[in-house]
């Protein structure tokens, strides 16, 4: 464990706290809902560490991404991000499907919830440094975190940053979505009703 005290930034637009992240670091914000964990969702060593950090090693994190392009980058199928998109941006987050190359992400839950911000200084940086695995900044079945200090407490050292956003009287996380697709007719683009499982 590192005894180097983690910058606290003020700006998600800090150069700083884009090298970190894109350098596998590890840290505190706050998306478009709650304090959060968070860490490159393309980095599989990240993803590990936001979700040991956590201490909630069964559960998987939110992906939050700029947009859906950087979803289907990552290799979320097309006919599931399209069918999500209506609810973005926005803080809903839809658990959709993935696929066996995404474990690192899901956990082996073969399903991932994911969202789109409506917070313009987020998917700025979303947009620099690419989808981000996201877990609430809690410990497990304990209270959410209303701000930096409280999540010091928490975390101290064990994270590389913390970006000082101000204080949540009432933190409220999005709300979770799950739905089903359902092929009713094939056309000019063929689809494999099981992956639509």
């Amino acid at each position: 464990m590192s005894k180097i005290t983690p910058p606290v930034f003020t700006s998600l637009s800090d150069p700083a706290l884009t090298d970190i992240l894109r350098g596998g670091g590890v840290g505190v914000l706050l998306t478009d809902t709650v304090y959060g964990i968070v860490g490159l969702a393309t980095d599989p060593e990240a993803a590990a560490k936001v979700i040991d950090t956590k201490g909630r090693k069964y559960k998987p994190g939110t992906l939050i991404a700029a947009d859906v392009q950087q979803l289907l980058d990552l290799g979320l199928q097309r006919e599931h991000v399209k069918a999500a998109e209506q609810f973005w941006p926005g803080p809903v987050s839809v658990v959709l499907p993935t696929k066996p190359d995404l474990e690192y992400l899901d956990l082996g839950m073969a399903s991932l919830a994911v969202r789109v911000p409506k917070h313009q200084a987020l998917n700025e940086l979303l947009t620099k440094v690419g989808p981000l695995l996201t877990t609430s900044a809690n410990r497990p079945n304990e209270p959410m975190v209303k701000d930096v200090k409280e999540a010091q407490a928490i975390f101290g050292n064990r994270v590389a940053f913390y970006v000082d956003s101000g204080r949540l009287e009432a933190p409220l996380a999005s709300t979770i979505i799950r739905f089903k697709i359902e092929l009713l007719r094939q056309g000019e683009v063929s689809i494999n009703p099981d992956s639509l499982e």
